[in-house]
């Protein structure tokens, strides 16, 4: 897991954290917020995902190189 990946699962438990106090406050702008975090958190941790797969591939193929 690379930075990207574990700020992006810390930014979609603090857009599901805020959804959940806005259920309890009612208070809609605070959900929205959340959803947006939760979003943003999505896909930041898809990108740490692509660029970790992206790195393996890039040393599986110095490996293949070296042989």
């Amino acid at each position: 897991m690379n930075r990207d990946e574990l700020d992006g699962k810390v930014k979609q438990v603090k857009g599901k954290v805020k959804q959940s106090v806005s259920h309890l406050t009612d208070d809609p702008n605070l959900h929205d917020q959340g959803v947006a975090d939760e979003a943003e958190g999505d896909v930041q941790e898809g990108v740490g995902k692509a660029r970790r797969k992206v790195g393996e591939k890039i040393e599986e193929i110095g490996e293949a190189i070296k042989r």
